[in-house]
């Protein structure tokens, strides 16, 4: 019985603490982009609400996502950050991100919640940063492994930029390969008075019952991307609290600020629905409607003939009657007055827009004979490629008919010059054969001429 007990026991202390966790959020839409699935419901390259920079150009906006660093070129930086600061003490932040890259690709990702937010921290990485307050998660490979999420934590005297050894700044963390996922990963960061956690994925990473962030503290979003780089996609940031009116203490001067901001919003307000009642409600150049304290019913309360018992209340009651008919019919007078008006000022600017679109259809006029031009342009067109046609055969004819006449002239000379070189060139030995026995003779001559000169008999004087 103590064992079933015991088991009931835990079993309803973890429903409680299930349904404590699954207590119904509210979005806070000043903090929260993504969460329709655009980023920008009106398609313009903005995040309402946020601040956008990067290194060398500013991060990318699409319907559904926002690229803070591409996939080329490297070395890149993107920023994403609220420019309102977190003013409730009980708070869960969703960052949905994806990341692709080569197979050595680099970079890591950094979702803030810091003092200063944009101003204090603006691109930088939890490397590069310097002294900051408040809480960093780091998105990266550290330590050669698949892909890991970090805690850091500063009060603002720790310079993260000149510190030894970062890495051993994390007070937790957990292994998450997160890198060619082909789905958006998700991390959630879940504040409650007794503990904060981080989840990825559905899936508790780490948590600690000693921390707790104040209120005042800006979220953003950095990455930053190595020489061979990963791109880093953000589709949303979204913060949702228990309660929207349950806001903690933020600084004095934050305080401050908010107020301005608040009264200069609702300022911005009351014109903006002035100028919308003078453009749908007036119409331009209309008188604007009555005040409200004219337009009251100003009808005279019934009571029994009996109470009227003297001329003079008698008479006062009609008098008081007719002067409430007359208020009317002057009121009635000045709308269907300020309801001409409108209508006068709406029907000018009808006739104004379709002046204007009959202008549009006369400057159209003009291109009524364009389809015969272009037939007629095209007609010239398929004339020239036949002309071209026609000159490219010919030219290839006569170029065909040089050939031939050049191979058999070129033939022919060279035939003669083979049979000249032949004839001309060929060696002669007649003439070497003539000299040599010529020279023998010669040599002979001279020789026998020596020997009887050599004999005959010598004359003394």
């Amino acid at each position: 019985m103590r064992l079933l007990r015991s088991s009931a026991l835990a079993l309803g202390l973890a429903t409680t603490a299930r349904v404590a966790e699954a207590q119904r959020q509210f979005l806070v839409n000043e903090l929260s982009f993504g969460h329709t699935g655009r980023i920008n419901d009106r398609g313009q390259a903005t995040v309402p609400g946020f601040s956008i920079l990067g290194t060398p150009n500013p991060p990318e906006v699409l319907s559904n996502k926002l690229i803070l660093t591409p996939p080329a070129p490297g070395n890149t930086r993107g920023a994403v950050w609220a420019d309102r600061p977190n003013e409730y003490a009980k708070w869960v932040a969703d960052v949905d991100f994806r990341v692709n890259g080569p197979e050595r690709g680099g970079g890591n990702l950094n979702i803030w919640l810091a003092k200063g937010g944009n101003q204090a921290i603006g691109q930088a990485s939890i490397y590069t940063v310097g002294q900051f307050e408040g809480l960093a998660l780091v998105v990266d490979q550290y330590g050669g492994s698949g892909g890991m999420i970090r805690g850091f934590l500063n009060d603002g005297t720790t310079d993260f930029k000149t510190h030894h050894s970062v890495d051993s700044l994390a007070f937790g963390h957990c292994n998450y390969p997160y890198r060619n996922l082909g789905r958006p990963s998700q991390i959630k960061m879940r504040q409650t008075d007794t503990v904060f956690k981080v989840e990825v994925d559905g899936r508790l990473c780490f948590e600690s019952d000693k921390i707790s962030m104040p209120a005042g503290y800006h979220f953003g979003v950095t990455a930053a991307a190595a020489e061979n780089p990963d791109s880093f996609e953000v589709f949303k940031l979204v913060v949702m609290t228990e309660d929207l009116n349950a806001k903690g203490n933020a600084p004095p001067q934050q305080q401050q600020q908010q107020q301005q901001q608040q009264q200069q919003q609702g300022a911005n307000a009351d014109a903006v629905r002035d100028a919308k009642m003078r453009h749908f409600g007036w119409g331009r150049g209309a008188p604007p409607p009555p005040p409200a304290e004219e337009l009251k019913d100003e009808q005279v309360p019934d009571e029994a003939a009996d109470a009227i018992t003297s001329a003079a209340a008698q008479f006062a009651d009609l008098h008081n009657r007719l002067q409430s008919i007359n208020h009317q019919l002057s009121t009635i007078f000045r709308s269907v007055a300020s309801n001409n008006a409108q209508s006068v000022s709406r029907h000018d600017e009808a006739m104004g827009a379709l002046d204007e679109l009959a202008r549009s259809l006369q400057g159209l006029q003009g291109l009524t004979g364009l389809p015969d031009r272009v037939a007629a342009l095209e007609g010239e067109i398929a004339k020239v490629q036949r002309e071209l046609k026609d000159m490219r055969a010919d030219l290839r004819a006569r170029v065909k008919d040089t050939e031939h006449a050049l191979k058999g002239f070129v033939g022919d000379k060279h035939g003669n010059m083979l049979e000249h070189v032949a004839v001309q060139a060929s060696p002669r030995h007649g003439k070497l054969i003539f000299v040599i026995i010529g020279s023998q003779v010669v040599l002979v001559i001279g020789y026998i001429y020596y020997e009887r000169k050599k004999t005959l008999p010598k004359k003394y004087l």
